[in-house]
């Protein structure tokens, strides 16, 4: 494939770094993206699976089966820019019996946003 056809990504972590930039073929999933961004995390605090962290681009939350074509918000976008999604990571679940954090769970995963929020 041509290196013009190439999309470039990079992801704003929730402390404020980035991880990227790196070029991208169109149809690259977003589950794909979510391993690459797990595969570079510190391991110390790096959430459990791909569905522990979502990414966000244009103020949509994208679907792992969406290719980076389909998430793209062309009206957002300068041509030849760099794109910035956003990875948020899920809070833990509750035990709603009595508010602990489920023992699978490692605080240092949270950030601080609703559990209500989330699909």
């Amino acid at each position: 494939m041509a290196g013009d056809d190439l999309i470039e990504l990079k992801f704003r972590m929730f402390d404020g770094t980035d991880i990227g930039p790196n070029k991208y073929d169109p149809s690259t999933t977003v589950a794909s993206l979510k391993e690459a961004i797990l595969a570079r995390w510190p391991q110390e605090i790096a959430p459990k699976t791909i569905n522990d962290v979502k990414l966000i681009n244009a103020g949509k939350i994208l679907e792992n089966n969406w290719t980076i074509t389909e998430s793209r918000a062309p009206v957002c976008e300068l041509p030849g820019g760099v794109i910035t999604m956003h990875v948020v990571v899920r809070p833990p679940m509750l035990d709603k019996n009595n508010d602990f954090l489920l023992k699978t769970e490692r605080p240092t995963d949270v950030l601080a946003l609703s559990s209500d929020n989330w699909p």
